[in-house]
């Protein structure tokens, strides 16, 4: 399992950064990226301690641990920016918390993310056919989500993208250890948000792509 959108306690998630990239490897993840939630506040806090133990964990550990950051609840004008200084203080990947359909998230927030070039929005929720068509041109991912509440939009997004031809990656979005899943898990979840089974294949290589290009190894 290859899982790019994950939360350790500098958010909302239950454990430290170690314990949870331990936890990903006791039940097989090949690579997982800790995306913790943040805004203006926090950036320049939470994404260099992220990178700092990534590092470490990399020499020891036999996963990709990847340091990222979530964009999350800001005003959209701010995204290009916030983008820029994530990548600038470390974040390999950055993901925008996109406007599912369960929280107040700032209409906008989908078309700031995809113009801002983050690497993947975050469960979009009833995506546009204007966003999701500047999604596949400017190659942002979307994202297939496990979590529970979110994933209420999977199968709107699978019919938009292979509409598009918009590349998907299926993530946990995990707060805590009961959140993370197996292949088997990610392959079900996928089938059931109408994902054809021969296309599954796919978007477990758009996960592994953005892993070889943000981390030169898989």
């Amino acid at each position: 399992m290859i899982d790019l959108h994950t939360h350790s306690i500098f958010s909302d998630g239950e454990l430290l950064p170690s314990e949870l990239v331990r936890r990903a490897v006791v039940i097989g993840y090949t690579a997982i990226a800790i995306t913790d939630h943040v805004d203006s506040s926090n950036i320049d806090f939470v994404v260099p301690r992220i990178v700092r133990v990534c590092e470490e964990l990399n020499r020891f550990w036999e996963i990709i641990a990847i340091p990222g950051a979530e964009i999350t609840h800001v005003p959209p004008e701010t995204i290009p920016s916030m983008v820029k200084m994530a990548r600038e203080l470390g974040a390999k990947i950055v993901v925008v918390h996109g406007e599912s359909p369960i929280e107040p998230v700032i209409t906008g927030t989908n078309m700031a993310a995809i113009e801002a070039g983050a690497d993947i929005l975050a469960h979009p929720g009833f995506i546009t056919d204007e966003e999701i068509a500047l999604a596949h041109e400017r190659g942002i991912h979307l994202e297939l989500t496990s979590r529970r509440g979110h994933c209420i939009s999977n199968g709107f997004i699978v019919t938009k993208a292979m509409l598009f031809g918009t590349k998907l990656v299926i993530n946990t979005d995990a707060h805590s250890p009961a959140d993370l899943i197996s292949d088997i898990d990610a392959e079900r979840i996928l089938l059931s948000a109408g994902l054809p089974k021969e296309r599954i294949i796919e978007v477990f290589n758009n996960s592994k792509k953005i892993v070889e290009e943000k981390s030169g190894k898989i």
